[in-house]
């Protein structure tokens, strides 16, 4: 298992990404790496609350952790500090055991002088079979996608 640390400064407060964090419509649109679909099974935006995810690659050449073409994806909201923290406990559905285990992701927002916000994601606990370079690379995808979501600038297409 390994971590994995990714940032990005967003033009908006913190205010405004922390409710993208929680929101389930929200996270459907940003936390998608480019090439997938997303779709919120299940989603409880509070300390506690659960929630289910998954994520299809657009084209059938994608390989699936959960089934062909899909990664799902359950968990719950471990601690949640409005406009600073959320720290999450997820795991893959799958069969197989090499991508198995629970992997903790902690987002934190920091004020920026410009009025923006500092936004980092720290994945712990990744699996070794899912290569770190597609972590980091989904992540900054991710990212690029809130920051679009939360500054009100259109999907680059």
């Amino acid at each position: 298992m390994y971590s994995t640390r990714v940032s990005r400064h967003v033009n908006a407060s913190r205010t405004a990404v922390y409710r993208a964090l929680l929101d389930a419509d929200a996270v459907q649109r940003w936390r998608v790496p480019d090439g997938m679909t997303g779709h919120v099974h299940a989603f409880e935006g509070r300390e506690g609350g659960a929630f289910r995810v998954s994520l299809t690659y657009d084209l059938p050449t994608g390989t699936g952790k959960s089934a062909a073409h899909t990664d799902t994806y359950h968990g719950r909201f471990v601690r949640l500090v409005p406009d600073e923290l959320v720290v999450e406990e997820v795991e893959f559905e799958t069969d197989d055991p090499a991508l198995r285990g629970t992997m903790t992701m902690t987002t934190t927002l920091t004020a920026a002088a410009d009025g923006g916000t500092d936004v980092v994601i720290a994945h712990e606990g990744i699996p070794d079979a899912v290569p770190a370079a597609d972590n980091e690379t989904g992540t900054r995808m991710a990212l690029a996608n809130l920051a679009r979501l939360v500054e009100g600038t259109p999907p680059a297409n």
